[in-house]
């Protein structure tokens, strides 16, 4: 590993219009596992200039005609269920505070075209007779954690988040009036020794009311987003050498889906680690838990983040391979980048028993039940990150820091 370098990761905020995507497509999952825990939800948003167009494949008894069991193009929602599903989504829009003349959550026209799960992806997860549980598609996932944060998090992806979360949280309790929706970050480190000890420049593009680039009222909103930045950075990583640049397009006033196009799961690495892990290509919102494109990366995520919470490593990088239709994955790796306090040869075997034992396994079903995933938990992952953040209730128990233990025994 290189100890010396300038590393940088990006936000989006909760307005940015493919996390308005991601948010709609799992308040959809939200939705059908509030109706049925069992399931099955690939949800794709496309949201523009006032119109948001869903589509993809669900299974759910209760919102569907059970009359009419063909899954009829024209027969198949139950009474009452399209109007639910447009209200769930006109009230994802509105929560997130749109109400522009290009994009408000009354005026927006939506269409919905989710159809019927494909029987021939169904027989492969479904369990039936000695068939446990497949993965629902073929793929790789990866989990990471690092000591650059409490949080267990890159540095760079960290700040970027909660630049954005505190703007976000400003905007909502009105504490200032000039901010809109749409917004992005980016925080470049200084690495030295593999430590941040600089932020060498801070890049913060948000959304505004009119007149707010030009004059005492642009000066105004840069001087608050410094202020914000000062908040969320340590003070020793700033100084007069920190560069920012902070609406450097000049105005940005048409934002969100009328300013770009959304789709789901393009903000994937926003999402994850920043870049500072490989990804394995596969999107997590609007995907039920038996996508392991989901699950496995929530798992591989919960089991990295303890081995560093347990002081095995500072930096840890688990893959896992499946394949559809398939049970157990294919293979688990783990890679501690020469941070580690044991070979990682162990530590993969560790992983795999410590899994087996309180989880389940790493079968699609031990994931998803030993992490309690089969609930409407997911609208809150989607914009922000779907790790680094605090496991409270049900929300984000693969943030939990509680196998460290049970790691520490399976090494002997």
């Amino acid at each position: 590993m290189r100890a010396n370098y300038l590393f940088t990761s990006e936000s989006v905020s909760e307005g940015h219009p493919d996390k308005v995507s991601d948010q709609i497509s799992d308040a959809i999952v939200d939705l059908m596992l509030s109706k049925d825990p069992e399931s099955r939800v690939a949800c794709e948003t496309l949201t523009t200039t006032n119109r948001v167009v869903l589509a993809g494949e669900i299974r759910c008894k209760p919102m569907y005609d059970e009359d009419k069991p063909e899954w009829e193009a024209n027969g198949f929602w139950a009474p009452g269920a399209q109007e639910e599903i447009e209200e769930t989504v006109r009230a994802v829009v509105k929560d997130i505070g749109y109400e522009q003349d290009g994009f408000h959550w009354k005026t927006l026209e939506f269409s919905n075209y989710l159809h019927g799960q494909s029987a021939h992806i169904a027989q492969g997860v479904d369990s039936s007779g000695n068939k446990d549980e497949g993965a629902g598609d073929q793929g790789i996932m990866f989990g990471f954690a690092c000591d650059e944060t409490p949080d267990l998090m890159p540095a760079t992806l960290d700040y970027s988040h909660k630049i954005l979360q505190r703007l976000s949280a400003d905007r909502h309790a009105a504490k200032v009036s000039f901010l809109e929706p749409d917004a992005k970050s980016q925080v470049t480190l200084r690495f030295e020794n593999g430590q941040p000890v600089a932020a060498t420049a801070i890049v913060v593009s948000t959304q505004h009311a009119p007149e707010y680039d030009d004059g005492e009222k642009e000066a105004e909103l840069k001087a608050y987003v410094k202020q914000v930045v000062a908040d969320i950075l340590p003070a020793e990583l700033l100084s007069d050498e920190t560069v920012y640049h902070i609406n450097p397009t000049g105005t940005f006033e048409i934002g969100g889906p009328d300013g770009d196009a959304g789709l789901t799961g393009r903000k994937i690495i926003v999402d994850t680690y920043g870049g500072a892990s490989p990804h394995g290509g596969g999107a997590f919102s609007g995907k039920d838990p038996t996508k392991v494109d989901r699950s496995a990366a929530y798992v591989t995520r919960y089991l990295a983040k303890n081995i560093v919470a347990a002081g095995l490593a500072k930096r840890c990088t688990i893959q896992v391979a499946y394949a559809i239709g398939v049970s157990e994955p294919l293979s688990l790796y783990v890679d501690t980048h020469g941070t580690g306090s044991v070979p990682d040869e162990q530590l993969e075997q560790a992983v795999a028993a410590v899994a087996k034992d309180k989880l389940g396994g790493l079968t699609p079903r031990g994931i998803r039940e030993g992490l309690g995933l089969n609930k409407p938990i997911y609208r809150t992952t989607a914009a922000y990150g779907h790790f680094g953040r605090k496991p409270e209730g049900d929300t984000f128990p693969w943030e939990r820091t509680d196998l460290g233990d049970a790691l520490k025994a399976a090494l002997g």
